[in-house]
């Protein structure tokens, strides 16, 4: 009975809550449209929250939000370069602009820049979008107009953003779209006023992309623009800065004139150098409604930064600490005392640490972190397998997100199998629902059964392995997880570098179970630790 009020419109808010569920999965949100009027109502704000991060190639909502600006100077412009008036939408069901809830500059930027691909540049004459000869001047210029045109929009409808991300990837040829963008921010303060949070990283997604000098004065002035946007905030809640961003506004957190420090409540630190900071201290103590601080592979965590913390007369809510560099234990076990009890996601990279010392830092992890909801253990040994047991079966209450990579360390002892250890065990002391578990080791066909035996009853969302043995363990892997529907998302990789999503007939065998193959790369979250500090939301 319930059910059916649900699907009839009988009872909108719970109906609601259950879409609103689906946030992100955008396949089933599509598919909640065709329901009924309300469904589609209800969903259709939830699918234009953040269009230009849904992944697909299908560029053409930026033409519908571009019909919504009042603007007879674009009109004119668009004359200039031969578009006519059929680029808009006339007759739209819904007001999608008033929809927006998250921008990122960046994905704006490329995402104009494949529509243009996609809709301008590969038509031939004749077609409504075909631009004649454009020079490269003319095409950057259009390119602006498009860039421009869109802030104008959101600016006029008043939208109500809850996120704003300023990724800087310092790319030259995008630095002049970033400055127009930003003064245009600046000139209409009202439309990020009450934006809860603000992410901003100066730096490079790929060690590729060629950067240009960062002393620029055009570089400065763009840094300068955007201190005035977080200065603009009177309501500020969340905050990610990385090594480029963090000691440039690290005084701005010590104004008084700013007023932050009754509204900011999250700060996340992304590849921090704290070699030199100073003022930890001060900036923590001031912050009064902080509830969680999240350091993801930073820097020189050395002696100056602990005593910082350390002296702290407030707690310090460390809810996230990812360890790339190896630190000193001592030092960790001050951070520890300091923080254990509220650190929820804990990765450690521990290749670069002796045997004594691997240890000591996962007894230290056992010791005084309780209430870990994301592990990450990279770079083990397996002569210690018993201490990642003993730790996962320590958190297992709460624990969520789980990766192990184990790395073998051959001894003269050959009877010694401690890698099939750690397997035999990992089934017996899992919690029963898992929203991730990677699994990076040498799996014997016999441990991987008695695995997949003792984790009968647990539920995995997302599962990936990284066979580094010889073992094919596909044949268990499809009867006892394809067969009875265990995981929704599966990624596999063997020792020969072959990836399951490769193999066409393996993919739809496993898709008539309803279990989606992806690419091992595209779920493995430790190389996308980026992506994964800015939702970390979302993720937890």
């Amino acid at each position: 009975m319930s059910c059916s009020k649900i699907f009839s419109g009988d009872l909108p808010e719970l109906t609601y809550g259950i879409i609103k569920y689906l946030q992100n999965d955008f396949l089933t949100l599509h598919s909640c449209i065709l329901v009924n009027r309300l469904w589609c109502r209800l969903t259709i704000p939830l699918l234009w929250e953040n269009p230009f991060s849904i992944p697909t190639k299908n560029y053409k909502f930026i033409e519908i939000y571009l019909q919504n600006l009042n603007d007879n100077d674009f009109k004119t412009n668009l004359n200039i370069y031969k578009i006519n008036d059929n680029l808009f939408y006339l007759n739209t069901l819904f007001n999608y602009t008033s929809f927006i809830k998250d921008i990122n500059l960046l994905k704006v930027i490329t995402s104009v820049g494949k529509w243009f691909e996609d809709s301008v540049r590969t038509l031939k004459p004749g077609n409504r979008y075909f631009l004649q000869n454009l020079d490269i001047l003319s095409e950057s210029n259009f390119k602006r107009l498009i860039y421009i045109s869109l802030f104008k929009t959101f600016i006029e409808n008043e939208v109500n953003l809850n996120t704003l991300n300023i990724d800087i990837f310092t790319i030259y040829s995008y630095e002049p779209y970033y400055d127009d963008i930003i003064v245009l921010i600046l000139q209409n303060s009202n439309f990020i006023h009450n934006i809860k949070n603000l992410n901003l990283y100066f730096g490079s997604s790929s060690p590729n992309i060629l950067y240009h000098n960062n002393s620029t004065s055009e570089y400065k002035l763009l840094k300068s623009q955007i201190l005035q946007v977080i200065y603009l905030h009177q309501n500020l809640k969340k905050i990610l800065l990385d090594n480029n961003s963090f000691p440039y506004y690290q005084s701005l957190f010590l104004l008084k004139e700013y007023n932050c420090s009754n509204t900011l409540n999250t700060i996340i630190l992304h590849q921090v150098n704290f070699n030199g900071i100073i003022n930890l201290d001060k900036i923590f103590e001031q912050l009064n409604v902080l509830e969680s601080v999240h350091i993801t592979y930073c820097y020189s965590l050395n002696s100056n930064f602990i005593q910082q913390i350390i002296n702290l007369t407030k707690p310090f809510k460390l809810k996230s600490l990812f360890i790339e560099e190896r630190l000193q234990i001592n030092l960790l076990e001050l951070l520890l005392q300091k923080s254990g009890d509220y650190l929820e996601n804990f990765i450690v990279f521990g290749f670069d640490y002796d045997l004594s010392s691997r240890r000591q830092l996962l007894e230290l992890i056992t010791k005084y972190c309780n209430n870990i909801k994301f592990l990450g253990l990279y770079g083990f040994v397996n002569q210690i397998t018993h201490l990642v047991s003993n730790l996962i079966e320590s958190i297992n209450h709460n624990l969520n997100y789980l990766s192990i990579h184990i790395k073998e360390i051959y001894q003269f002892n050959y009877n010694v199998d401690y890698t099939s250890t750690i397997l035999q065990n990992l089934g017996q002391i899992l919690p029963s629902k898992l929203e991730y578990l990677s699994l990076s080791l040498s799996i014997k066909k016999s441990d991987f059964k008695i695995f997949l035996e003792n984790s009968q009853n647990i539920f995995i969302n997302r599962l990936l392995i990284m066979q580094k043995g010889n073992d094919d363990i596909l044949y268990y892997i499809k009867e006892f997880i394809m067969k009875e529907k265990r995981v929704k998302y599966l990624a596999i990789k063997n020792f020969g570098n072959i990836d399951l999503s490769t193999l066409e007939d393996e993919v739809n065998e496993f898709m008539l179970y309803n279990i989606k193959v992806l690419n091992f790369c595209e779920l493995y979250l430790a190389i996308r630790a980026y992506e994964f500090v800015k939702n970390i939301d979302y993720y937890l």
